[in-house]
C-alpha cells in the first residue's frame, strides 16, 4: 500500500490525539486552527464573512462524525473483541462503518458545493494545503512533545 493511501487515515487517527474530549483543549486547538487558515488563505473580509460560518459548521460535523467512527472502532474492535466477535456482529459493525463514511463523503461534496460559492478553485486548493500543512505541524507538534516525554 502507498504511503499517500496511508497518510489520511494516520491523520485521520492522529488526529482524535489532538482533539481531546475536553471541550477547552479542543476550542485552544480550533482556535489556532483558525489563525493559521486565515494567515495561509489571505481571505479578504466578504470571503472570509461567507467562508468562516460554512467552514465551521463542515468541521464541527465532520468531526462528530469521525469522533463517533472512532468510538466505534475503539469500543468494538479490541484485540480481544475482533477475535471473538461473531460474524453478524461484524456485518453490523461493518455497516455502521460504511454508513459513517457515506456520510462523511456526502458532507464533504456538500462542503465543497458550498465552497465554491465562495472561495475561487485556487483559494480552495489553498485551503487544502493549508489543512494538510496544519496537520503535519500538530503531528510533529506532537512528536516532539512525546519524544521530551520519553
Amino acid at each position: 500500500m502507498k504511503i499517500k493511501n496511508i497518510f489520511p487515515l494516520l491523520l485521520l487517527f492522529v488526529s482524535f490525539s489532538f482533539y481531546p474530549q475536553n471541550d477547552e483543549k479542543r476550542e485552544k486547538i480550533k482556535a489556532y486552527k483558525v489563525s493559521f487558515l486565515t494567515t495561509e488563505l489571505e481571505l479578504t473580509s466578504s470571503e472570509a464573512q461567507k467562508f468562516w460560518p460554512v467552514y465551521n459548521a463542515y468541521d464541527d460535523k465532520q468531526f462528530e462524525l469521525r469522533h463517533e467512527k472512532m468510538k466505534t472502532y475503539l469500543r468494538r474492535l479490541d484485540d480481544d473483541n475482533v477475535n471473538s466477535i461473531s460474524e453478524k456482529e461484524a456485518a453490523i459493525l461493518l455497516s455502521q462503518i460504511e454508513s459513517t463514511d457515506k456520510e462523511l463523503y456526502l458532507l464533504r461534496q456538500k462542503y465543497m458545493v458550498n465552497l465554491k460559492k465562495i472561495l475561487s478553485a485556487k483559494k480552495i486548493l489553498k485551503l487544502k494545503k493549508s489543512e494538510d500543512d496544519f496537520n503535519r505541524k500538530l503531528l510533529k507538534q506532537y512528536r516532539d512533545k512525546a519524544a521530551v516525554k520519553n
